[in-house]
């Protein structure tokens, strides 16, 4: 496989005639030319459009633990197109950014599970400032990883398999939340049965059919490998419930005191006044650096930091490898040019995220359909961050799309994150067993944190029983400790009086 030209490699001749543009993006060097960057950029951007409206529907209704949303105040609602906007901005920046500085084909946005993680799990123990100030804090921690080398020695500290029982059992959690906002999947009412299926075990109401068809278009889309499927079926399943909604008065599923089982979620589809507007930047500045501190105590705090760390560290890891070697741009290393500035680039992302109160902000993989389209340099990065930053007059539109439309998309990204499962070695108990108490702990507790803190436990747990505790890394020693504190931390409270 020939490897890539890096900054310490003999320059190829170029043509007399190269442009800046040419010469500063190495685009001719790499096999390229400027017009299949723009266009490889615009594919990208098509292809991940889709979390300027998706982001804000996972952030946007959930309340942190004084009943707030985002953007929004206590009983207000939510403030979707402000979360819009600023999803569309931070991403279009450091999108724009990668490409620049670490001349790179991949483009930046906010990370699915790690917003669900802050949403549900973070969130929901504190303020939504404290929560995006932890965000920040992850991003600050992996940039000084980063910077002093220290990234390798997390990056192995944390058996692989493991890292991807963490990504699989968030499939799972986002999955079964896409259920559950969609009302196919409900809470019943008596009985020892926790779920079961719709309303009293039957599938009713219209919302529940826009969301079927909506999850039937997006798997035709996705399995025609239709460029974009998620945001065409999205706007697709949108325009349907906006029909079905005219036509049939359906009405929320709570208005008061007025329950309605088969009414619409959190929205009701409606023709919206206007589509484009001026930018709402009500998410920026929002966040506490050490507030969360006050509000859980130092280990609770701790324990979130390094697991949204785990989670942002090893993907971007990950994605910029399967990028390059799609892009044919890995040296014998098997390492893209510029690793450092991808890294780099990539940690400012997850503090920029938390900055802007969106959560944080990470490399997609999506970036492989514009190197499948040709791109190779930070240009087609370049013409993608554009692109999101022009999106943002449109953020009103999120307001019209109801969850039963959007969540679809969750269920997808679920089967989607769950194919790694194959990459676990189920019949090596030491890893088997704490991977299968990650996956499942996470929906069946609907907790990221629970399950992760499981799965680490009875790893080094299993080790040990097993005579191989010198085969434990000492980081997994302290986090397995740390896990253990977080789930007796009522019964030491209790004993001390606390």
């Amino acid at each position: 496989m020939p490897t890539a030209k890096t900054s310490s490699e003999p320059r190829t001749q170029r043509p007399s005639g190269s442009s800046g543009i040419d010469r500063f993006f190495h685009i001719t060097e790499r096999g390229s030319t400027v017009g299949r960057e723009v266009r490889g950029g615009i594919v990208t951007f098509f292809t991940m459009a889709y979390i300027v409206v998706l982001n804000p529907l996972i952030l946007g209704f959930a309340q942190d633990s004084e009943g707030n949303f985002l953007g929004g105040g206590a009983g207000d609602g939510s403030n979707l197109p402000a979360i819009a906007a600023g999803t569309a901005l931070v991403a279009g920046l450091l999108t724009i950014l990668m490409g620049v500085v670490a001349n790179y084909p991949m483009a930046l946005a906010t990370g699915l599970g790690l917003n669900a993680f802050v949403a549900f799990a973070v969130a929901s123990q504190m303020t939504w400032a404290d929560a995006m100030g932890l965000v920040v804090l992850e991003g600050i921690i992996i940039l000084v990883l980063v910077l002093t080398g220290f990234r390798q020695a997390v990056f192995h500290a944390v058996p692989t398999q493991l890292k991807v029982a963490i990504s699989v059992g968030i499939g799972l959690f986002i999955a079964l939340i896409g259920f559950v906002d969609a009302g196919f999947v409900r809470r019943t009412a008596q009985g020892t049965v926790p779920v079961q299926l719709g309303v009293d075990g039957f599938l009713a109401g219209w919302p529940t059919f826009v969301f079927v068809a909506g999850l039937v278009l997006i798997i035709v889309l996705w399995v025609r490998k239709v460029r974009g499927a998620i945001l065409i079926a999205i706007i697709a399943t949108s325009i349907l419930a906006i029909v079905v909604e005219a036509i049939a008065q359906i009405g929320p599923a709570v208005d008061g005191d007025k329950v309605n089982s088969t009414g619409w979620g959190l929205i009701v589809p409606t023709l919206p006044d206007q589509i484009i507007d001026t930018p709402d930047f009500a998410t920026l500045g929002q966040f506490s650096l050490l507030g969360s501190f006050d509000r859980v105590g130092i280990v609770a705090a701790a324990l979130l930091i390094f697991t949204l760390m785990l989670a942002d560290f090893f993907d971007t890891m990950g994605t910029m490898t399967a990028i390059g070697h799609e892009a044919d741009l890995l040296d014998e290393d098997g390492l893209p040019p510029h690793t450092d500035r991808i890294l780099v680039v990539d940690s400012l992302a997850a503090a920029a995220g938390g900055a802007a109160g969106v959560s944080s902000n990470t490399s997609y993989i999506e970036s492989a359909s514009g190197v499948g389209e040709g791109a190779r340099t930070g240009l087609a990065s370049v013409v993608t961050g554009l692109l999101f930053l022009a999106s943002m007059v449109f953020a009103p539109l999120v307001q019209v799309i109801p969850s039963e439309a959007a969540v679809p998309a969750l269920v997808l990204v679920g089967f989607l994150m769950m194919q790694q499962v194959k990459e676990i070695d189920w019949d090596d108990v030491e890893i088997a067993i704490p991977a299968f108490l990650t996956i499942v702990l996470m929906p069946f507790t609907y907790s990221i944190t629970a399950g992760i803190g499981a799965g680490f436990v009875a790893y080094v747990l299993i080790k040990v029983v097993r005579g191989k505790a010198s085969a434990i890394h000492p980081l997994m020693w302290l986090v397995a400790g740390l896990f253990v504190l977080y789930f007796a931390i009522d019964p030491i409270k209790t004993a001390l009086g606390v």
